[in-house]
């Protein structure tokens, strides 16, 4: 039997996915707990023009991403990070700090997608990068200074 599934399905299936499954597992799981029913030619339709529509947001976060990417790419950070008599920093840089002089200077990324090994300890300049999507990345420099 034939059901589109309504909801993520763990070893099936994704959301509006048409798969094949035994007669019994459909009846008796699936559509009971309303994670699938049966096919027919309008909701075949209805699945293939809610495919289109979420395709058609995906691709336009990704170019919004890509776009965000070129933002970055094109940007220098200059931090100042404290440093004790003998040269030795006090403190780091973090995923927080750079994401948080990123939006001061009008450009929103969440800390989580600054992919930072380990926070910034060093004077020097340092080459972070940048996942605004899963597809996109960009490389922002960032000029850490005595303050």
């Amino acid at each position: 039997m034939q059901v589109i599934l309504r909801e993520d399905v763990k070893g099936l299936g994704k959301r509006g996915e048409v798969v094949r499954v035994a007669d019994g597992y459909a009846r008796n799981f699936l559509f009971p707990r309303g994670l699938a029913e049966d096919t027919s030619a309008g909701k075949m339709k209805q699945v293939e023009a809610e495919r289109r529509k979420t395709q058609e947001k995906l691709d336009r976060q990704e170019q919004e991403a890509r776009e965000l990417a070129a933002r970055i790419a094109h940007t220098r950070l200059q931090l100042r990070l404290r440093v004790g008599e003998n040269g030795k920093p006090f403190g780091s840089i973090t995923a927080q700090h750079l994401a948080d002089a990123l939006a001061a200077l009008g450009i929103e990324v969440d800390r989580r997608r600054i992919e930072l090994k380990s926070p910034i300890r060093t004077l020097g300049e340092h080459v972070v990068e940048v996942r605004p999507h899963a597809r996109v990345t960009a490389k922002l420099v960032v000029e850490v200074h005595q303050e």
